[in-house]
């Protein structure tokens, strides 16, 4: 069997079963997670992202394989979560770039625009680090590349990526010590690996081992305690805009349409009908994305530029009532009320845990999107929050080192004006906060938030989910682990004695507050405890407490 041409329908199907394989393997990624704390989520990432490339592709199948590229872009854009997912949404959208106006590819087609891929994602990483998904990347696609100028056969280019994706995946602990020390391979890398699989069993017609039969959907990612917890913090009746209404407009021929087609005009118009709108259009279709009271509106506006299809209008104040069901009244919105007037500045800021999400509110945030260690937003969960500010300039906290290129990819593709200040932990998202001045101008206010940030200290306390070897320490499944601006320090069986070495370990003489945020599974008596500690071992440092309500992370600390 031999494939020298590949047409939209069969890349579309590679597509898809590359992404039921990741989605098969995601857990098996996130275990290769290098440190051993409760936040190993690269292959949820990966397999979400993977998932919101598949359906947009599933909804544009066709011949015309750049077509096919154009669609897979823009879902994988969209859906992109954490590092590793904003970096293979990067890889594909360069593939897709390099195919774009193409029917079909030849195999040194394919090869080159593995390449062209590679390009894109390592200029979409600031500083590139090899031994990660991106060096698998980009050793599997020069391999394709030679095997392209010995064969136009596109499988078995395709049989020499995946060998040589496989084998740098194997060299990644070399490249990067962390790896080999723990003794796992690179996570990120073998979800791409796992891609690749699934692509090269598409082509051969060969369906892979215990691979799920269908493309599960995006809503079957999040299980519905998940939902339940997000949903729980917002009432009912504080839905503005009550129904989630989703279609795609397939334009008519420039003789018959009866108004020409301006996307951006098309936006303004209807972003008067209601919120969270997003808008992507090619040549052929606009897909929109809106939540709107009177639905029909929108359809009908859509109408004007040609003939709707894929609708979906979901009615969101019954989805909440069902989800909530007789819970209590919530303590905390995580959506705050937004200013119907358009302010000069907005803060939208990433947490989990109510407790966290109701003290960045308190001190000016004017949205918190959920997310964090086990659930990264996406670029579009970003998007939809900066929009709902209503803002003419928005500040994004991360507040998570994989959630940065998630909100800078954001930036790129919203029309807002965006400014992302690359706090990685919640002290540092909370100091830079403090540092907002909404007198000051833009160029000001960057300058002292990002300096903000460099004046805390940052010490958390989870738990291990297996043993392993780190940074010289032994550590065994459920031991607690003291973390100092992201090394693991100190570690013990007891929770209270690992926060008392890990403050102690921290604080100097210059220290003068130590903020302590406890989560969800501290104990009023381990409260008072480790502040009983802290007045008597350390008199001139200022305590303050907040309950986070966080889950995974026993105690966060912030120490100036």
């Amino acid at each position: 069997m031999s494939i020298t041409a590949l047409d939209g329908k069969r890349f579309a199907e590679m597509v898809i079963q590359g992404a039921n394989h990741l989605g098969a393997n995601a857990k098996m990624v996130d275990a290769l997670n290098v440190f051993p704390v409760p936040d190993g989520d690269t292959g949820t990432n990966m397999n979400l992202s993977m998932t919101s490339g598949a359906k947009e592709v599933k909804n544009n199948v066709q011949e015309h394989i750049g077509k096919v590229g154009i669609a897979l872009s823009k879902g994988l854009l969209m859906g992109a979560r954490g590092n590793s997912g904003v970096i293979l949404s990067q890889l594909f959208r360069g593939f897709s770039k390099a195919i774009e106006t193409k029917a079909t590819i030849s195999g040194k087609d394919f090869a080159a625009a593995l390449e062209s891929g590679v390009e894109t994602a390592y200029k979409a990483v600031m500083k590139p680090v090899e031994g990660t998904i991106l060096t698998v990347a980009k050793d599997s696609a020069k391999r394709g590349v030679q095997a392209s100028q010995k064969s136009n056969d596109i499988i078995e280019i395709m049989e020499e990526v995946l060998i040589e994706a496989k084998a740098s995946l194997k060299r990644t602990p070399d490249l990067l010590p962390v790896l080999k020390e723990v003794g796992v391979v690179d996570s990120g890398g073998q979800g791409l690996v796992l891609v690749y699989e699934g692509f090269l069993a598409e082509l051969k017609g060969e369906p892979l081992p215990d691979s799920p039969e269908s493309l599960p959907s995006m809503d079957d990612m999040v299980s519905a305690e998940h939902h339940k917890s997000v949903q729980s913090h917002m009432n009912t009746e504080d839905i503005v805009f009550g129904y989630c209404t989703e279609f795609m407009v397939k334009f008519e021929d420039a003789k018959l349409a009866k108004h020409p087609f301006d996307e951006q005009a098309y936006r303004n118009d209807l972003s008067k009908l209601g919120d969270s709108l997003l808008v992507i259009a090619d040549e052929e279709v606009v897909k929109v994305h809106i939540h709107s009271e009177q639905p029909g509106n929108c359809l009908s506006y859509g109408q004007r530029y040609g003939s709707l299809i894929n609708i979906k209008i979901e009615n969101m104040r019954q989805q909440h009532s069902n989800i909530v069901g007789e819970m209590h009244t919530p303590l905390v919105s995580d959506r705050p009320q937004v200013p119907k007037e358009q302010q000069e500045y907005g803060i939208v800021t990433v947490s989990m845990g109510s407790g966290i999400a109701e003290l960045f509110k308190s001190i000016g945030a004017h949205a918190v999107i959920e997310g964090g260690q086990t659930m990264n937003p996406s670029t579009e969960d970003i998007v939809k929050a900066v929009k709902e500010v209503h803002a003419k300039k928005v500040f994004i906290l991360p507040n998570n080192k994989n959630i940065i290129m998630a909100a800078q990819q954001a930036a790129d593709v919203s029309d807002e004006e965006i400014y992302v200040i690359p706090s990685k932990t919640v002290p540092q998202g909370l100091s830079a906060l403090l540092a907002f001045n909404p007198a000051g101008d833009v160029k000001t206010n960057k300058a002292a938030m990002t300096d903000a940030m460099q004046h805390v200290k940052t010490g958390q306390i989870t738990f291990a989910v297996r043993d392993t070897q780190i940074d010289g320490l032994e550590i065994e499944k459920d031991d607690f682990m003291g973390i100092a601006e992201g090394k693991i320090v100190v570690k013990n069986k007891d929770k209270g004695k690992v926060a008392e070495d890990l403050i102690s370990t921290m604080v100097d003489e210059d220290s003068e507050i130590l903020t302590i945020i406890y989560g969800e599974d501290v104990t009023d008596d381990e409260v008072n405890a480790l502040s009983a500690f802290v007045e008597e071992n350390f008199e001139d440092v200022e305590v303050e407490l907040h309950n986070g309500k966080q889950p995974l992370y026993s105690f966060i600390f912030a120490i100036e």
